[in-house]
């Protein structure tokens, strides 16, 4: 049988959700728990690698395994062995095949700013904090202009395989920017995205806000396929994977 789940995690004490040679990833401390529960370690498929230090809300993975637990059992058996900042929130069977990655309609990100002088003792680690006072509204001007199909080149960092074979074409949804005090909020939703580019989307949005970029710039910094035209990469302790849709299963 195929398990489609849902997990949130703390992304700061990881090197991402992939396996990696250079430290802990998500992946391999989920796979301890969950040979801890199920006698084995299956192969698992995530939705999305992130970088080190993101966050997630609602990331998906699935994996092949014959588990005799009832699916709304297995997400309190797994968290019995995982770490305090690895979470299971939903288990379900789903069609054979399924690829939590290649099944993917759209994946949704956050990306959380304090704008305000002074930091939260309380949650420092999961926001990028700007001093100065950023104008949501230009934010959002700019925004708008990101939603459709482009070439996202310019917001791409430099390693990105898929700039290396010319595949930097992605399809952006929706796009917003809201606040609420000094919380500023910039969700962006679409069919895929290159490395780094929600985080330098967010940098962009932040140079708008504060009045060093036009908001209808932003045209322009596409069409020039430039890195260096755009803003600058923010942290990866303010991006969380918000939630993945898959459409009717």
């Amino acid at each position: 049988m195929t398990w489609l789940l849902t997990l949130a995690f703390d992304g700061t004490e990881y090197c991402g959700f992939q396996v990696q040679p250079n430290g802990q990833s998500v992946a391999a401390a989920f796979q301890d728990g969950l040979e801890a529960v199920i006698g084995f370690r299956p192969d698992i498929k995530g939705c999305s690698r992130t970088d080190a230090g993101v966050h997630a809300l609602g990331f998906a993975l699935s994996f092949e395994a014959d588990v005799r637990i009832l699916p709304e059992k297995f997400p309190l058996a797994l968290n019995t062995k995982l770490p305090r900042d690895i979470r299971v929130l939903k288990a379900r069977q789903v069609p054979d095949g399924f690829h939590a990655r290649y099944a993917a309609h759209t994946k949704t990100y956050l990306y959380r700013i304090h704008n305000s002088p002074i930091d939260s003792p309380f949650e420092e680690r999961y926001y990028c904090r700007m001093p100065g006072r950023l104008d949501e509204g230009r934010m959002q001007q700019a925004a708008a202009h990101f939603v459709g199909k482009h070439d996202f080149l310019a917001l791409c960092a430099a390693r990105s395989s898929a700039a290396a074979h010319g595949d930097t074409v992605r399809t952006i949804t929706d796009c917003q920017v809201a606040r609420q005090g000094d919380a500023v909020s910039i969700t962006v939703t679409a069919d895929g995205y290159l490395y780094n580019m929600v985080r330098i989307l967010a940098g962009t949005l932040c140079e708008v806000g504060a009045g060093r970029m036009d908001p209808d710039a932003v045209p322009a910094i596409l069409a020039s396929r430039d890195r260096k035209n755009a803003g600058p990469t923010l942290p990866a302790k303010g991006l969380f994977l918000h939630h993945v849709d898959y459409g009717v299963l």
